[in-house]
């Protein structure tokens, strides 16, 4: 049988004490780290269908604006705040860039910003 030395007692309590506040905060740096790539993979995902939209033979910059604004809409919901696409469409090739804010669990702090590019070459039959 083990004997319990008297000035030990309550040492397991004042451990938990210290360690919990670490572990809860690594915990919190873990999603939030997450949550920012997720949103990251959004911007990019939306960037990329929004230049295939306006690389197509008859598309626009209208058109690619409206994809990539749709694709946040339909899965980004409120992990990309703030989200803006700019759409550029030259002789060769369609460019689009997504920005916007990742969410935060901070209060008070307003997330992560972020700005993913694609592009896509025109599709023209000669």
């Amino acid at each position: 049988m083990q004997r319990v030395d008297p000035d030990d007692r309550g040492s397991a309590s004042v451990e938990l004490v210290v360690l919990f506040p670490a572990l809860l905060a690594l915990i919190f740096v873990v999603v939030q780290a997450g949550l920012h790539f997720y949103a990251r993979s959004v911007a990019l995902s939306a960037a990329r269908e929004g230049a295939r939209a306006a690389a197509v033979q008859s598309g626009t910059a209208a058109d690619g604006q409206a994809a990539a604004q749709g694709f946040i809409a339909r899965v980004g919901g409120d992990l990309l705040s703030g989200a803006r696409v700019s759409v550029s469409v030259d002789g060769r090739a369609s460019t689009v860039t997504v920005t916007g804010t990742s969410p935060s669990l901070v209060p008070g702090y307003g997330g992560f910003s972020i700005s993913q590019q694609a592009s896509a070459p025109l599709e023209r039959v000669s």
